[in-house]
């Protein structure tokens, strides 16, 4: 097991900032990140819990055993739900990547973050950043995989943004493959390229990474994320996993399979459907590794673990629409995949474990999306109040069943891929607005009270409630700063 090179702590930055530019981001970081000691408000102990963080990529809400799969085996992550609670109507951030992550670090959604789809654009300096605000609570920071939100050279890279340590992806595009020979580290206040053993698999050193950081960071409160790269998006899973679904004759168990040939941008997989049930299984098989370990150090009782997934799941790498709604069913009940703003592109699977804290075996309905995870996790680590200039809403009291939780007004979506289009969800209503050369084209009603599977369009027959949403739409964005994400 190798060990964990060390980071840059906030210390060290601060003294190689020149001391006007200190002050300025001293005062910023203040400012956005208040706090205090409210422990004992929320119920929990003196000490501050930790909080781990753990991230899937375009895994679908209907892949785990939790949320419905049969053909898929989750055993660990069936062990989580039972010993903790089940969200069934929680949102990610967008519906791919990076707008995704950006709501997850500035809690705002696509209607007010910077980043609003895919690119290379990195989080600004100024930007609030969860890392940071951890930072600001005494808390060490690790974030082990993939990060998407800043390049080497620009304000978005890891060690400027709040992370002690950092080992993995820079770039999305490096986590499309699921074997390097080199991986981003943070040492000496530097992310750099490092090569590992040829043919290594990522996912397998993140996981190593991060039970090294809960051995050696056990004294002091840390905030860990774990950002795999499974189930996306090039098929290439360990063969001691794959056999699992595989006949005794070496056939798919989900046969018939159509090959993803040579020569294209992700490898060849002669079974695709396979792999990708493999690469679920691989994945929850890591977070077993993790909620061991935790029991292994005497950490379970004071540490916060949610499991969760960036956006829907994704048809990439040889896989079919048809694989991913039929054979796997990965959306579930939900209509649509990664890229929509149907449920199947947005809602994803939502854990949460913390022994002693969490009652076991609960599920909730609660209506919550990434945005809400800073003023959380902050509140939970000791701050009074939520970061300035945020969109979410602190989901402990529904998490920990005390007291009365607060509840979203509405929640809102805009993606420019494929032809802009918003989505928002008041209550048990939703609408989503597709666009045509930058102007509306036709917005669209359900309500998912009845209507989970969104089969039936209610425009025709509402209206005025279409009205409503649309002017809903308008009030909760402000026009994009980067032109990359204006309307088109």
């Amino acid at each position: 097991m190798k060990a964990i090179n060390p980071g840059v702590t906030q210390a060290t930055i601060r003294m190689k900032l020149r001391p006007a530019r200190l002050l300025l981001l001293f005062l910023m970081i203040q400012f956005s990140c208040r706090t205090a000691a409210p422990e004992a408000e929320i119920g929990f102990e003196t000490t501050k819990p930790n909080i781990i963080f753990i991230l899937a990529d375009d895994l679908g809400y209907g892949d785990t055993g939790p949320y419905g799969q049969t053909r898929i085996q989750t055993p660990n992550l069936d062990k989580m739900a039972e010993k903790g609670k089940r969200y069934t109507q929680f949102y990610a951030g967008s519906t791919v990547c990076a707008p995704s992550r950006a709501a997850l670090m500035t809690g705002q959604h696509t209607g007010h973050t910077y980043i609003r789809g895919n690119g290379e654009v990195p989080l600004r300096e100024t930007d609030v950043s969860l890392a940071k605000c951890m930072q600001q609570s005494g808390y060490t920071t690790a974030l082990f995989g993939k990060w998407g939100l800043g390049l080497e050279g620009t304000t978005g890279v890891p060690e400027k943004q709040g992370w002690d340590f950092f080992t993995g992806h820079l770039h999305h595009l490096e986590g499309h493959k699921q074997q390097a020979d080199s991986l981003w580290r943070l040492a000496n206040g530097r992310s750099t390229k490092t090569p590992v053993p040829q043919g290594t698999y990522v996912n397998e050193t993140i996981t190593q990474e991060a039970l090294v950081f809960i051995q050696t960071q056990k004294q002091n409160p840390f905030f860990l994320y774990v950002s795999y790269t499974l189930p996306h998006a090039e098929l290439n899973v360990q063969d001691t996993y794959l056999q699992r679904y595989l006949t005794a004759d070496g056939e798919s168990v989900f046969a018939p399979e159509t090959p993803q040939p040579e020569g294209q941008w992700y490898g060849p997989q002669p079974y695709p459907k396979a792999a990708y049930a493999a690469m679920v299984t691989t994945l929850d098989d890591y977070v077993g590794r993790i909620l061991k370990k935790l029991e292994e150090e005497g950490l379970a009782r004071n540490t916060l673990v949610i499991f969760t997934s960036d956006n829907g799941t994704h048809i990439e790498g040889g896989r079919s629409l048809a694989d991913a709604l039929e054979a796997h069913r990965s959306s579930g009940p939900l209509r649509g995949v990664k890229r929509d703003l149907y449920e199947g592109g947005i809602r994803v699977p939502f854990i949460a474990y913390w022994q002693g804290k969490v009652q076991p075996g609960t599920t909730s309905e609660h209506i919550g999306a990434f945005w809400d995870l800073l003023p959380t996790f902050t509140q939970l680590a000791g701050d009074t109040a939520a970061p300035a200039g945020t969109d979410g809403v602190s989901i402990v009291a529904d998490l920990l069943g005390r007291g009365k939780q607060q509840q979203h007004p509405a929640l809102y979506w805009e993606f420019g891929e494929g032809g802009f289009k918003q989505a928002v969800r008041q209550g048990d209503w939703k609408a989503i607005r597709f666009y045509h050369n930058g102007k509306p084209e036709r917005t669209e009603l359900y309500n998912l009270q009845s209507d989970i599977g969104e089969q039936h369009n209610l425009s025709v027959a509402n209206p005025q409630k279409v009205k409503e949403l649309e002017e809903l739409m308008d009030q909760l964005r402000v026009p994009a700063e980067h032109p990359l994400f204006r309307i088109k």
